[in-house]
C-alpha cells in the first residue's frame, strides 16, 4: 500500500504545535510496523527549515502551477529518513515567512500547497492508495481530489482520509474568493458552503472517505454544540465515517533514559533521580533549592482553551501552599502578562518562562512532580503523555483525549488504580481540590514513588494507534492491504 500524508507542519522540519508531533511520529510508526508499506509525507519548505536538513535534500523536479489566474513556480525536494520519504514544496513567495501561520494570505498559500500536492503525483508518477490530509490547511487536497481530479483515471481510485486535530480552526473565508483564490468552480460551491461562507473543513468532511479525529472522546464531543464550534451538525450527519484514534508520542524523542536535554537520565526503575533534575532547574532559575518541595508545572500555549482562566483564578491561593510552580509557554498577551506579574508576587515560589522551547520543556517535565492541564477542550493532548513519560503525575480535566488517556488515581479492592488525578466540571474549585489531593499523596513518599513509576510505565507509544490507522486504511482499500 502507498500512503501519502499531507500536513502544514512536520517534525523535525517545522513545528508550531501538536500536529507536527503527530506527523513526525505516525508515519515512522506505521513504517516500523509494516516495513513493506510505502509511506510518504509532503509539507511546505519553509524558510525556517534548518540548513542541515536542506543539505540532505534532493531536488526531484520543478514546474509551473496554475491556480486560478496565477502561474507560480514549484520545486519538489525529497529527503528519506527511517524509510519514510519526505517531500517539500518549494516556493519562497509563499513559504519564506517569519511564521508558519497568521499571514494575511494564508488561504492562498495553502491553496497553492494543496494544488502542488496534486501536481506532485503526476510529476513524480506517484499515485497513492491513501491520501491522508490534516486540518484545514490541507483540506483542499481532499476537495480537489474528489472534485477537480476525480475525472482522471489515475486519481479516481485514491481514497481520502481527513484528520481533524482541532475543530475550532476550520478554514473559513468569504465566498468572494472562491474562484479567485481557491480555483473552485461555482458548480462545486455547495461542497464548501457552510452558513454562507467557505468552510474548508466542512468541504473535506463531505468529500473524505473517512474522517478521523484524535481521540475517541473527542469524536463524540464534536457532535455536540458545546464542542462542535458550529460543525456539530456535519459531524452527526457524517458520523458513519467518523472515527476517534488517540494519538501517541515518539518514544525515542521523549525518553528520560537517553534524553540529552535533561541533567540526569532515569527510568521508572530510578525515579529518585528526578530530584537531581529538579534541584538543577531550581538553581538555574533562582528558585529555592529543595528537592522535597513539590514542583507543579504548566507547559502550554497560553490561551483560554487550555484552562488558564481556572489557573489564574486559584494561582495565588495555590501558591500559599508549600509548592513551586513553573509555567512555560507563550500566547495571549493577557496570560503572558498575568504569569509574569504572578512571578513578581511570588518570587520564591514561581517562575514564568514566556517562550516556546522543546528542550526546556523536557527539562521541566523531568523536574516536575505534578503536571497541571485543566483544559476547557482538548482534542487529544500530547503534553499529559509526555509528562507521564517523564514521571510528572498529570492533573487534568476530563475532556477529549485527557479523558481517554488519564484515569483517576484511587484505591479499589485492596490496590491502587489509575495514572493521575482528574476532575469533570470546568470549575476552578474542583481543579484546586484534586490538585491538593495530588499534593497530599505526594507527602506519602513511597506511595508517590510507586505512582510515579506506574505513570511512567503507561504505554503512550504509537504502536497501538498506528495499528488502528493501518486497519482503517485496509478497510478503505480491501484489494490492496497493508501487510507485514
Amino acid at each position: 500500500m502507498k500512503i501519502l500524508y499531507t500536513a502544514s507542519e512536520v517534525l523535525p522540519f517545522s513545528s508550531s504545535g501538536g500536529l507536527a508531533d503527530v506527523m513526525g511520529s505516525l508515519p515512522q510508526a506505521l513504517k516500523r510496523l509494516y516495513p513493506d508499506c510505502d509511506v510518504r509525507v509532503v509539507s511546505p519548505l519553509y524558510s525556517s527549515v534548518k540548513s542541515g536538513y536542506r543539505e540532505q535534500m534532493k531536488k526531484e523536479c520543478e514546474f509551473k502551477i496554475r491556480l486560478s489566474w496565477r502561474e507560480q513556480y514549484c520545486g519538489i525536494y525529497s529527503l528519506v529518513s527511517n524509510g519514510v520519504t519526505y517531500y517539500f514544496i518549494d516556493n519562497e513567495y509563499y513559504f519564506k515567512r517569519g511564521s508558519l501561520y497568521g499571514n494575511y494570505d494564508d488561504g492562498e498559500r495553502f491553496a497553492y500547497f494543496c494544488m502542488a500536492v496534486m501536481h506532485l503525483m503526476s510529476e513524480l508518477d506517484y499515485y497513492p492508495d491513501i491520501l491522508h490530509a490534516n486540518d484545514w490547511q490541507t483540506a483542499l487536497t481532499v476537495i480537489y481530489l474528489k472534485t477537480k481530479y476525480s475525472m482522471y483515471e489515475k486519481y479516481r481510485d485514491i481514497k481520502a482520509v481527513f484528520s481533524i486535530h482541532n475543530i475550532l480552526f476550520q478554514g473559513q473565508f468569504d465566498f468572494a474568493i472562491l474562484g479567485d483564490v481557491f480555483d473552485i468552480a461555482p458548480g462545486i460551491a455547495p461542497v464548501v458552503d457552510y452558513n454562507g461562507c467557505i468552510n474548508l473543513m466542512k468541504g473535506a468532511t463531505v468529500c473524505a472517505d473517512s474522517i478521523v479525529t484524535v481521540s475517541e472522546r473527542y469524536a463524540e464531543e464534536i457532535k455536540t454544540s458545546e464542542y462542535g464550534h458550529g460543525l456539530e451538525g456535519m459531524m452527526r450527519l457524517y458520523s458513519c465515517k467518523l472515527y476517534g484514534i488517540l494519538n501517541g508520542i515518539d518514544y525515542d524523542y521523549y525518553n528520560p533514559l537517553t534524553d540529552k536535554a535533561i541533567v540526569k537520565n532515569y527510568s521508572y526503575r530510578s525515579t529518585a533521580r528526578k530530584k537531581i533534575n529538579k534541584t538543577a532547574l531550581q538553581k538555574e532559575y533562582g528558585l529555592p533549592v529543595n528537592a522535597d518541595i513539590p514542583m507543579i508545572s504548566v507547559i502550554s500555549r497560553l490561551t483560554d482553551q487550555k484552562g488558564l482562566d481556572l489557573i489564574a483564578e486559584k494561582a495565588d491561593e495555590l501558591l500559599s501552599d508549600n509548592v513551586q510552580l513553573v509555567v512555560l509557554g507563550c500566547g495571549d498577551v493577557y496570560y503572558e502578562s498575568f504569569f509574569k506579574q504572578l512571578e513578581e508576587r511570588h518570587r520564591d515560589k514561581m517562575r514564568a518562562l514566556i517562550t516556546y522551547d522543546k528542550d526546556l520543556s523536557k527539562k521541566i517535565y523531568a523536574s516536575s512532580d505534578i503536571f497541571l492541564m485543566p483544559s476547557k477542550t482538548e482534542p487529544c493532548g500530547l503534553s499529559q503523555m509526555i509528562a507521564s513519560r517523564y514521571g510528572a503525575v498529570p492533573v487534568v480535566r476530563e475532556t477529549g483525549g485527557l479523558y481517554d488517556s488519564i484515569k483517576p488515581y484511587r484505591y479499589v479492592d485492596g490496590k491502587h488504580m489509575g495514572n493521575g488525578f482528574t476532575f469533570a466540571s470546568y470549575n476552578a474549585h474542583d481543579m484546586l481540590y484534586v490538585l491538593r489531593e495530588a499534593l497530599a499523596t505526594y507527602q506519602t513518599k513511597q506511595e508517590y514513588a510507586e505512582l510515579t513509576a506506574r505513570v511512567m510505565k503507561c504505554d503512550f507509544s504509537w504502536n497501538t494507534s498506528a495499528q488502528k490507522y493501518a486497519d482503517l486504511y485496509n478497510s478503505l482499500t480491501p484489494e490492496r492491504r497493508i501487510t507485514k
